[in-house]
């Protein structure tokens, strides 16, 4: 015999079960399709990523979406779903996913001429290979019986500066002991390392260590709903700039140093009280534009992030000098002017809107031809220097016409630095 009980309690169980079958389905984000031009596929990234702010003007949403650069399976709703094929996880700059993320002839694999070249030009930089270091450590401490570069922290072939070919392979195990420490101890500033702990070196590697920018607490203050704010292990914001300022440099360059005594690295005690002493050591000497203004807006991009040559040594890739702005007491800086609007220079200022460029400007390019966009020559004949970062106007004095007493055979800026040298 049937309880008087059991159908209404059946009914009840079955009610209950669709209450919480609709509440769990109208707790689910609204579906959202984006269909990137470049594609035309569609992709539900932005169900849950809803807010998060475009990559940067050179990559619009619209037009590049999600998957073209992060991987991801670009239909699926579930998080562990979309995400099993991630490139690089949160970073698709890795140098291991590089070429999948951010190739292409017409992205960062491109040709030379329309310096397109990135990544083959990051790959064979010395930041990446750090080659300078192991090549100089490694003979000192009898790992190699001279400094011909052999080894560097990503196996790489290509030119030297001379155009001869060179290969660089990783650094051999060693049994020798201060070389085993600085493999363990003093390898976390190239591209491709994890950096060291602690939000002073917060940072990301590949491509993002420079062009994805960290705070000084090394959390996450953006958009994007899935990302807890103040959260580390994230660049600031779902951001890439070419506008980079100092303090993402110092992340690697002005920590502390390393001991080659003890192959440790001796993170910096002091607390820096004016910004000379936040950009630069304390024990070095430098001319007050040279810590006024950001290192971007004088170094170029291939000083950076290499010319597409093996280098040995930061120093054979680093060539500004004081006159390459400045001039000497018989030459203003090299010119030239905007006559195309495909020039490389013009596509380098529209990505930073605090220098204006346009065909008919007349920009200072470097000894190698390189422009330096954000230097012009102005209608009076003067010179004005635009910082990236900061937007602001200088006056660039000439050495032309001053009362410079430099000597024709000293135009390195280390000569410079001698007179115009400004000390804490």
């Amino acid at each position: 015999m049937t309880s008087r009980f059991a159908l209404p309690l059946t009914s009840i169980i079955l009610a209950l079960t669709l209450i919480v079958i609709a509440w769990h389905e109208s707790s689910k984000p609204k579906a959202i399709a984006l269909t990137p031009t470049l594609t035309n596929q569609p992709e539900y990234c932005l169900t849950c990523h809803n807010g998060i702010e475009p990559i940067s003007a050179a990559h619009p949403t619209e037009v590049f979406g999600c998957v073209r650069c992060h991987g991801g399976e670009r239909l699926a709703l579930d998080k562990n779903l979309a995400h099993s094929t991630l490139r690089g996880k949160r970073n698709p700059s890795d140098f291991s996913v590089v070429e999948k993320s951010c190739g292409g002839s017409d992205c960062h694999s491109g040709s030379v001429k329309d310096e397109r070249d990135h990544i083959a030009r990051v790959m064979t930089s010395v930041q990446a290979t750090y080659v300078g270091a192991i090549t100089n450590v490694y003979f000192a401490f009898g790992g190699q019986p001279d400094l011909k570069p052999r080894y560097g922290m990503i196996n790489v072939s290509g030119v030297d500066p001379t155009g001869g070919a060179i290969k660089l392979i990783e650094p051999p195990k060693s049994e020798n002991r201060f070389l085993q420490k600085f493999l363990s101890n003093c390898s976390s500033c190239h591209l491709n390392a994890k950096p060291i702990n602690g939000t002073n070196y917060d940072r990301l590697t590949g491509c993002a260590a420079c062009h994805a920018l960290s705070n000084s607490l090394g959390s996450y203050t953006g958009n994007d709903p899935m990302v807890k704010r103040g959260e580390t292990g994230h660049a600031n914001t779902h951001t890439l700039a070419t506008a980079i300022p100092y303090t993402q440099c110092n992340a690697c360059h002005n920590r502390g140093n390393y001991d080659l005594r003890t192959m440790t690295f001796n993170a910096r005690t002091d607390r820096p009280i004016n910004r000379q002493q936040d950009y630069y050591q304390p024990i070095a000497q430098f001319t007050q534009c040279e810590f006024e203004l950001d290192c971007v807006d004088c170094h170029t991009a291939n000083e950076v992030m290499g010319d597409g040559k093996i280098h040995e040594n930061k120093k054979s890739i680093q060539y500004i000098q004081c006159q390459t702005c400045h001039g000497t007491l018989t030459t203003p800086p090299q010119t030239r002017t905007i006559q195309d609007v495909n020039d490389v220079a013009l596509r380098q200022a529209y990505l930073n809107p605090k220098v204006p460029l346009a065909v008919g400007g007349v920009i200072v390019i470097t000894a190698k031809g390189e422009a330096l966009w954000n230097i012009r020559k102005v209608a009076n004949g003067s010179y004005q220097q635009i910082g990236k970062i900061s937007g602001i106007t200088y006056d660039m004095p000439l050495v032309a016409g001053s009362k410079c007493l430099q000597k024709p055979d000293q135009q390195e800026s280390k000569y410079c630095h001698e007179c115009h040298a400004v000390r804490n």
